[in-house]
């Protein structure tokens, strides 16, 4: 992903969860609904792409003082794989984040509170593109919702 050093938002251009569905939503094949702990997820072909994913007790334990306050909006991304990963979390480690239960898997955790929206956009297609069947890849290059 190119850029990742400008993901910081400005002050006042925070992302919220809304920005998140709209994007989602201009995307073919998606849906949102409640993941196992009830918080929203989104899918494409039944494969989930992001998600809210809040920090628990061991996540905030590993992080110690690099862990951001509880309020802080957190999007579980999938990414293309390790390296891209490796990159994003070295690119910018005030946006992206990510814990020892995501270990092994090509998964970032981003503050909606400082990610840019041009970036968050990006975040979120390249996400669901890693996911989504061929047929919904050539629906959206040809414009098709």
């Amino acid at each position: 992903m190119a850029g990742a050093a400008a993901a910081v938002a400005a002050a006042d251009a925070v992302a919220t969860w809304d920005d998140v569905r709209r994007l989602v939503a201009a995307l073919p094949g998606t849906d949102e609904h409640a993941s196992y702990v009830g918080l929203p997820s989104w899918r494409v072909a039944g494969k989930a792409f992001v998600w809210e994913r809040p920090l628990g007790a061991s996540d905030l334990a590993a992080l110690g003082d690099a862990a951001p306050a509880g309020d802080v909006p957190l999007l579980g991304v999938r990414v293309a794989d390790e390296g891209e990963k490796r990159a994003l979390l070295r690119g910018d480690p005030r946006v992206f984040l990510t814990t020892p239960h995501f270990d092994g898997y090509p998964v970032v955790l981003v503050r909606l509170d400082r990610v840019a929206d041009a970036v968050l956009a990006e975040l979120v297609e390249d996400a669901w593109r890693d996911r989504a069947p061929r047929r919904l890849l050539a629906e959206r290059a040809t414009g098709r919702r």
